[in-house]
């Protein structure tokens, strides 16, 4: 396994294999301690938000075990370029598949279920470039841009461009890179990446000039959206802008039921229907659906519904 971390950009590998656990990641000069999460005992996740205040614009990340999943909310508005392998991002609306060569751009404070796969025996790969508010805010403000075009929310996949393909390749090389990277260049490399995004996409102003924050929002349309998404009451609670206790009783009012019952329920008929009309597998939704392995799966749904999904499955197909 190889971990190293490069100043204010990150390049990161996980294996599967490896016993190691790393609770301090060095950054240039200064130390934090971060404490990677074990996930079914395969493999870990070391989250940006733990590498403040010091945070990562730019991260080069590698996976070599089967497959990695984990449900991230995107806290700032992110680029990606899938290097290798395949990656979908589940959100609440739809699934995207990313593939090889694919560039993409999420908005901010979006919630969704990352699953990262090798591909043809190539391991994932990708390289993620986040833009931050207040330096959006300043680059808006030093090119006296003012936006008119409306914000917008979904995924969005760029074809090839030139410009963006010239871009993206420029930060392959980082990955051999043993000193610091230099701050002014990453600031210059988030600059020209945001130029070229306005380049080649007149309405991306709309979406990134938008400030404003959200605040107390509907738990019931909140939830019946979202459902399917396996984070913690703690986070649903910050996601809807309540605190955890008001959460729960906002919760049983509108539900008339608590939280953890009510996910369960709404993440097995979610997987039911996959099955049904969708015509899938188990191993292909459970994911998907807000469960994080596929023997819990099947026994939960074998629980109440009487029989496995697996059954289920293949008399549907048959």
């Amino acid at each position: 396994m190889f971990l190293s971390i490069i100043t204010s950009s990150i390049i990161e590998c996980r294996n599967q294999n490896t016993t190691i656990l790393y609770k301090d990641i060095w950054v240039g000069k200064h130390i934090f301690g971060c404490m990677p999460h074990m996930i079914n005992n395969n493999y870990f996740c070391i989250t940006m938000r733990e590498l403040r205040p010091k945070y990562a614009p730019i991260l080069i990340s590698c996976i070599e075990e089967k497959f990695f999943k984990t449900e991230a909310v995107w806290e700032f508005h992110s680029l990606m370029r899938v290097i290798s392998g395949e990656m979908k991002v589940v959100l609440a609306e739809d699934t995207y598949k990313f593939n090889a060569g694919d560039t993409f751009l999420v908005p901010r404070n979006r919630l969704s279920s990352v699953i990262k796969y090798p591909k043809d025996g190539v391991k994932f790969s990708s390289i993620l470039l986040t833009f931050r508010p207040e330096q959006l805010k300043n680059y808006y403000s030093k090119h006296k841009i003012n936006p008119k075009s409306p914000s917008w929310q979904k995924i969005k996949l760029y074809e090839g461009h030139p410009l963006l393909d010239s871009f993206m390749g420029s930060l392959v090389p980082y990955l051999d890179l043993k000193d610091n990277l230099p701050d002014e260049l990453i600031n210059l490399k988030l600059e020209e990446g945001l130029t070229i995004l306005r380049t080649i996409d007149k309405s991306v102003d709309g979406l990134l000039s938008d400030f404003s924050e959200p605040g107390k929002i509907d738990i019931a349309d909140f939830m019946e959206k979202n459902f399917m998404f396996n984070l913690p009451l703690e986070n649903f609670a910050q996601l809807t802008g309540r605190s955890i206790s008001t959460f729960n009783r906002d919760f049983r009012k509108a539900f008339n039921t608590a939280p953890q019952k009510w996910l369960i329920q709404k993440r097995l008929e979610l997987a039911h229907y996959k099955l049904a009309e969708k015509k899938t597998k188990p191993a292909d939704i459970y994911l998907e659906v807000g469960f994080e392995n596929l023997s819990h799966f099947s026994y939960v749904f074998k629980r109440h519904f009487g029989y496995s999904p697996a059954k289920f499955s293949s008399d549907k197909s048959s």
